[in-house]
């Protein structure tokens, strides 16, 4: 087991480096800040003592090693624009974020685990192709068509819900929905097909023959043996809800770190964009170590890698 979590620590450690590398310079390659940061026409004197205050004038080695040293000194900087500490300007901003990714993984597990056991159990029915079809009509509606619908609907015509913001319970409604719409539909497909692999297996007959409750055989002996694949796609979704999360951020006002590495790509805001990718890079990371932990958890058939069979 240590050897194992000692493995994961240095490829963790090795894609965070990986990642700022290819970020420092990427963000560096799109453009001069000093556009961005003052108006056309800025003679060259004030534009060359600009960079040198901001320190963009220096050689990008010299600049990447100096990154680095600010953030093991745990300072990863000043934003170029706000001129305010990035650590401060995140700790504004990571609440709602974590907020809303959190409320969209629960609706997506609390609703497309279910359905995707009864779209299983009912294959042969209506009721369960209805399931199979909402969730593949779902599954292609992009998530800011659906947010626009949401916003025209329930809050332009019906005026029910707000538009914008974060500060209570209905401002989380159409962000959530709009967002966990895609996941609950891969998640359904992804459970009932897991399902339908375990209901035909020869353990699922004989705990019937034992006389167990249907309730019982579906949910001890057959969800447990089908959560390994759905997990895996819990994982896989980790990544792609993130950066739905920009766009949906962005559609809804919503004051969190997905607007705002939007606004600094769009102005070049160095700092805060190389360490928003790094915040959300590293959650990413975290979330799979979790999910590969939580395989051995839920099946003790599975080996960490590393560790040898007693």
């Amino acid at each position: 087991m240590l050897e194992y979590a000692a493995w994961r620590l240095l490829r963790l450690l090795f894609t965070i480096w990986a990642i700022v590398s290819i970020v420092f310079v990427a963000t560096r390659l799109t453009g001069d800040a000093i556009n961005f940061l003052m108006p056309e026409g800025l003679d060259a004197a004030s534009r060359a003592q600009l960079a040198s205050y901001l320190g963009l004038d220096r050689p990008i080695p010299e600049q990447y090693l100096l990154y680095w040293r600010s953030l093991l000194e745990g300072n990863p900087g000043l934003s170029l624009f706000q001129r305010r500490s990035v650590l401060e300007i995140f700790s504004e901003r990571w609440l709602q974020s974590a907020a809303l990714l959190l409320s969209t993984m629960t609706v997506t597990v609390l609703v497309g685990v279910p359905f995707g056991i009864l779209a299983a159990i009912w294959r042969q029915r209506l009721s369960g192709k209805v399931v199979l079809f909402t969730a593949f009509l779902a599954y292609t509606i992009p998530n800011f068509v659906l947010a626009i619908l949401l916003l025209v609907t329930f809050s332009g015509t019906l005026h029910l819900l707000p538009s914008t913001g974060s500060s209570t319970l209905a401002h989380y409604v159409m962000p959530t929905l709009a967002l966990a719409a895609y996941f609950i539909a891969s998640l359904v497909r992804y459970t009932r097909n897991a399902m339908l692999d375990v209901l035909s297996q020869d353990y699922m007959r004989t705990a019937r023959a034992k006389g167990l409750s249907e309730r019982s055989v579906i949910l001890r002996h057959g969800l447990r043996n089908a959560l390994i694949p759905v997990i895996t796609v819990l994982g896989l979704q980790v990544t792609t809800l993130v950066s739905g999360a920009v766009v949906i951020e962005t559609v809804f006002a919503w004051n969190g770190i997905g607007d705002l590495l939007v606004n600094a790509t769009l102005f070049r805001d160095y700092p805060v964009l190389e360490f928003g990718v790094i915040v959300v890079a590293s959650g990413v990371i975290a979330v799979n170590v979790l999910i590969d932990l939580a395989y051995v958890a839920i099946d003790p058939r599975v080996k960490l890698s590393g560790e040898r069979a007693s």
